[in-house]
C-alpha cells in the first residue's frame, strides 16, 4: 500500500464512479482500476461492491476510507509545513558586530529585519572586534563580524570588506595636510591605541609594527567612546578607518592623513561555527549582513573595497 493507491482509492470512494474518479486524479481509468485491483489482492478483501449505478464500498472499504483520509491528511500537513519552513524565515538570532561596522549598517540592518523579516527577532550584539569573535566562540553569538580574526579552524570565516588605516586626531596634532604620513612620523606622535593584544590586533594585524607603537604609547583603552573623547580632547592621535570616526572628521573635529611606508590595511570577516548545522535562517542572515555592506560601499558612505567574490 502507498500514498498513490490512497489516493486513487479515496477518489473512488468519494465519486463512486471509476470513470469520474480516474478525472479527478487525471489517470486513465484503467490504471485507477489496476490499481485498486492491486490494493484488493495484497489486502485479501473486498473493498467496492460493483454496481450498474457505481461503486458501492463494503464495510472493510469504509475502514479503510477513515484510515485514507488521516493518512492523506497528515501527508499534506507534513508537505505543508516544510514548503513554509522553505519559504518563510523566522526564528531567533544573535549577530555580534563591532563599533565601526554597526556605525555602517546598525540602523540600515535594523530596518531590513523589521520590514522584511517580520517573523525574525535579531539580538544584536555590539562590542570591540576581539569580543565579537570570542562571542561566537562562547556560541553566544550565531553569526559574527570582526577585523584580522587569528585562525580558528572552529570557525568557518570569509573576507567582506578591506579598509585603509588612517592617522586620526586634531590637526594641532598631525598636521593640517592632506598628505600622507610615515609610519616613522606616526611613533613619534602622542598615540591611543586599544589594550595590547587580540583588540590591538583587530588594528593592526602586524606584530613587528605594533610592537613598535606600543613601545612608547603611555595610555592603551579597550573603550571606543573613551578613545574618541581623547581624540576629541586633543590627547593624542590614533590609528583608524575613516568610519571609525566619520561625523567627527566630516564634521571637520578631527582630521585624517594616509599612512605610507607602510601602509595599513585591515579586513572585515563575517564568520559562524563550523559545528553549527547551516539554517536558513542563518544563511538569509550573512546574505543581508553582506548586501548591507556592499550597499554602503557602492555608495560611498563606507571608505573601503569590497572583497567578496
Amino acid at each position: 500500500m502507498d500514498i498513490r493507491q490512497l489516493k486513487y482509492y479515496s477518489a473512488i470512494f468519494e465519486h463512486k464512479n471509476l470513470s469520474h474518479a480516474a478525472a479527478a486524479c487525471s489517470v486513465a481509468q484503467s490504471a485507477i482500476s489496476h490499481h485498486l485491483s492491486n490494493l484488493e489482492n495484497d489486502l485479501g478483501v473486498l473493498l467496492f461492491t460493483r454496481k450498474p449505478r457505481g461503486m458501492e464500498p463494503t464495510a472493510a472499504g469504509i475502514k479503510l476510507y477513515e484510515h485514507a483520509k488521516l493518512i492523506l491528511k497528515a501527508v499534506t500537513s507534513a508537505e505543508q509545513d516544510i514548503r513554509q519552513a522553505s519559504e518563510i524565515i523566522a526564528g531567533d538570532i544573535a549577530i555580534g558586530i563591532p563599533f565601526s561596522a554597526m556605525k555602517a549598517i546598525g540602523l540600515p540592518l535594523m530596518q531590513a529585519v523589521l520590514k522584511d523579516y517580520p517573523n525574525v527577532r535579531l539580538s544584536i550584539v555590539e562590542s570591540l572586534s576581539a569580543n565579537t569573535f570570542t562571542h561566537l566562540l562562547s556560541s553566544d553569538v550565531d553569526i559574527s563580524l570582526f577585523y584580522n580574526p587569528p585562525k580558528d579552524d572552529r570557525v568557518t570565516m570569509r573576507a567582506i570588506l578591506e579598509e585603509d588605516l588612517l592617522c586620526v586626531g586634531k590637526a594641532a596634532i598631525i598636521g593640517d595636510s592632506n598628505e600622507p604620513i610615515t609610519f616613522e612620523e606616526l611613533k613619534a606622535l602622542p598615540t591611543l591605541l586599544l589594550r595590547h593584544g587580540v583588540s590591538t590586533r583587530a588594528v593592526i594585524d602586524r606584530p613587528g609594527l605594533l610592537s613598535k607603537l606600543e613601545a612608547g604609547i603611555p595610555l592603551q583603552l579597550n573603550s571606543v567612546n573613551g578613545m574618541i573623547t581623547g581624540l576629541l580632547a586633543g590627547l593624542a592621535c590614533t590609528l583608524a578607518p575613516h568610519v571609525f570616526a566619520s561625523e567627527h572628521l566630516d564634521a571637520g573635529d578631527l582630521h585624517s592623513r594616509p599612512i605610507i611606508s607602510p601602509s595599513l590595511t585591515r579586513k572585515l570577516y563575517v564568520g559562524h561555527l563550523k559545528d553549527r548545522p547551516a539554517t536558513r535562517l542563518a544563511e538569509a542572515m550573512v546574505t543581508l549582513l553582506e548586501s548591507l555592506i556592499a550597499t554602503e560601499v557602492d555608495q560611498g558612505r563606507w571608505d573601503a573595497r569590497l572583497t567578496l567574490s
